[in-house]
């Protein structure tokens, strides 16, 4: 099963969906699609397209998934990573009107440099990323999230 993940923004990324649809429809992927579109409004009969499900649901098909597909926001990145998934990320673009800035172009970017996910710049490359993700071996990501609570912690108590 492949995961798309979309996150919950309002604005629309049409565009990576429709390309995922293409990499279904020449056989690049072949195996079952869902879709977490957030506010993404699409209709397919070739992958199964929710707008919004619980945190529950999501951990759930992240774990079930081969590899996940996901726009740039750092809760679907992080997410996916955490659960060692292979992940292949596409940053939404201000010119589109998929995001107000650009910002996901270096968060995509800072992730890819570190090793965590295979990051690429534009939907018309998805095709070529699913060929190469199964060779993809990603760095292992760990959480600071303990480390700063214990500085938090350590800052508090003695001050």
């Amino acid at each position: 099963m492949v995961l798309v993940m979309l996150g919950t923004q309002n604005n629309s990324f049409h565009r990576l969906l429709e390309e995922v649809e293409k990499c279904i429809n020449n056989g690049i992927i072949d195996d079952e699609v869902i879709v977490q579109a957030g506010g993404t409004k699409y209709s397919s009969d070739k992958m199964l397209v929710l707008s919004l499900i619980t945190n529950e649901e999501l951990t759930k098909y992240i774990e079930r998934a081969n590899y996940v597909i996901c726009h740039g926001g750092v809760g679907s990145i992080v997410s996916s990573i955490k659960a060692g998934k292979k992940v292949i990320v596409v940053p939404r673009y201000e010119k589109y009107g998929e995001h107000v800035n650009d910002h996901q172009v270096q968060i995509v970017e800072s992730f890819t440099e570190q090793g965590f996910i295979y990051g690429i710049k534009d939907v018309s490359e998805l095709g070529n990323a699913i060929s190469k993700i199964s060779n993809f071996e990603p760095n292992k990501f760990v959480s600071n999230t303990e480390s700063f609570i214990n500085i938090i912690t350590d800052f508090i108590d003695n001050n």
